[in-house]
């Protein structure tokens, strides 16, 4: 068993802080950084594994909490995603060196995307897994119900029962608002590296079809989409692990020889 990284923090300019857990490597391999989901955190089954698969090829890694999630500071329902996007900008320009292949789980693939768009020169590959990009607009604001929207027309909050929290996931009418701020699938995601895409055929939250959608939008050439006939959302069964460190295997080697 690989011991985890010490847990440390990066202070933010408004007297917050992002809780993240840094692995180093060698510099002729590319790092990694790990862009969680909504309302995840960075010690889930796929960021450990891929962490200790780092560990293993000596390959720096990167995970950490946005603000309001997990080990990080601040109220979840606080957030925005132009706020996680500035998290992520954070972490990558003050705890990273060299070029970085972005890991972005489900809203994470959102997170990666608006990173790499705004950081070309330091990412070398995404990889995507099951991305929801523009979920805010594409997939839950046409599903609120009438309930939810007169939660979110009298409160400015509707609390969402989670299928995997006990808790609800407050929803604010902010966070639907700020993140048309951020949309990316209206147009072209320019973008010139190798992207991996992972995708369940079965998953409930985030459609196949929506990352099909991820895929028409990139502009390189060089993207590849794996659709799990039986994957759900989590994609964690040791099938799934599996095919987890064999993907960031051929981007880590994609990387690397870009160096």
């Amino acid at each position: 068993m690989i011991d985890a990284p010490p847990l440390e923090r990066l202070p933010r300019t408004d007297g917050h802080a992002i809780a993240y857990r840094r692995r180093p490597g060698v510099a002729s391999r590319a790092g990694f950084v790990w862009l969680g989901g909504f309302r995840s955190d960075m010690d889930g089954t796929k960021a450990v594994v891929l962490d200790a698969w780092a560990a293993g090829g000596q390959r720096p890694f990167l995970r950490f909490d946005y603000f309001g999630h997990g080990a990080s500071t601040g109220d979840f329902a606080d957030g925005t995603i132009g706020r996680w996007k500035d998290d992520a900008l954070a972490a990558i320009d003050r705890l990273t060196d060299g070029p970085q292949v972005l890991v972005g789980s489900s809203m994470g693939g959102w997170i990666a995307i608006l990173a790499a768009l705004a950081r070309p020169d330091r990412v070398a590959g995404l990889y995507l897994i099951a991305p929801a990009p523009d979920f805010t607009e594409r997939l839950m604001r046409p599903n609120l119900s009438e309930a939810a929207q007169a939660a979110l027309d009298r409160d400015g909050v509707w609390l969402e029962p989670s299928d995997y929290d006990p808790e609800p996931t407050p929803i604010t009418r902010r966070l639907l608002d700020e993140s048309r701020d951020h949309l990316v699938l209206d147009g072209p995601i320019r973008l010139d590296v190798p992207v991996r895409i992972v995708q369940g055929r079965r998953d409930p939250d985030v459609p196949w079809e929506h990352a099909l959608a991820v895929m028409n939008a990139l502009t390189s050439d060089d993207v590849v989409l794996h659709l799990v006939k039986n994957g759900d959302h989590r994609l964690s069964t040791s099938n799934d692990l599996e095919r987890l460190l064999r993907v960031a295997g051929t981007l880590g080697g994609l990387a690397d020889a870009a160096l």
